[in-house]
C-alpha cells in the first residue's frame, strides 16, 4: 500500500537520487529550476510516496512570484518536479502526489495562483491547468509556451516575469 508522507520524512539525498534518475543529473539548469533559484520548497505542499519503506515518488512546490510589467506582484506557487521512480511510472503515483499537493494547497490557502511547466493535456485534463493566461509571461530560460501552465483565481494574465519569491508565505 502506498503512503503519502511529508517529504521531510525522506532523507534529502534519497530525494536527490530519485530526481537524478527521473530527470537526469543535468536537471538543475532547466528553466523550472531557474524560476525558483535559491528558494526552499514549501514543506506543507511537498510530499513523498512510500511503499514498503521504498521511495516511489516525490512532489515539491516552491514559492515564486510574478512581477508584472505594470508594477504588480503576485505571490505564486510553482508545482513540481513530480518525480516517480522509472520502474513505477505510468502507475498513477505522480497523479496521486499531484492531487495530494493540490489538496494541501487548497486547505492551506495557497491555491489561488499555481503554475508549472508540463504536459498540457495531462495537467489540463486531470487538474485544470492551462496556458490561457501565460502567453505574455517571461521565464529565465527556454520554454515551450504551450507547456507553461497555470490555474487559480489570482493567476495574472498580463506581461511579466516569473522568478523566486523573496518574502515568505503568509
Amino acid at each position: 500500500m502506498i503512503e503519502v508522507l511529508p517529504i521531510a520524512a525522506v532523507a534529502p539525498a534519497e530525494v536527490e537520487r530519485l530526481l537524478d534518475r527521473a530527470f537526469g543529473t543535468d536537471r538543475h539548469g532547466r528553466t523550472a529550476y531557474r524560476i525558483r533559484a535559491g528558494m526552499a520548497a514549501i514543506p506543507a505542499l511537498s510530499f513523498a510516496a512510500i511503499e514498503g519503506g521504498a521511495l516511489l515518488g516525490t512532489i515539491q512546490c516552491w514559492p515564486i512570484r510574478f512581477a508584472g510589467d505594470d508594477g504588480s506582484e503576485v505571490a505564486m506557487v510553482q508545482l513540481g518536479p513530480v518525480a516517480v521512480t522509472p520502474d513505477r511510472q505510468q502507475a498513477g503515483i505522480g497523479r496521486l502526489l499531484t492531487a495530494h499537493a493540490l489538496a494541501a494547497a487548497e486547505t492551506g490557502g495557497m491555491a489561488d495562483a499555481l503554475t508549472l511547466i508540463g504536459d498540457p493535456e495531462y495537467y489540463g485534463r486531470f487538474f485544470g491547468f492551462d496556458a490561457a493566461r501565460t502567453a505574455a509571461w517571461r521565464v529565465p530560460g527556454p520554454v515551450e509556451r504551450h507547456r507553461l501552465l497555470a490555474r487559480g483565481a489570482n493567476v495574472p494574465a498580463g506581461a511579466g516575469a516569473l522568478g523566486p519569491r523573496v518574502a515568505a508565505l503568509v
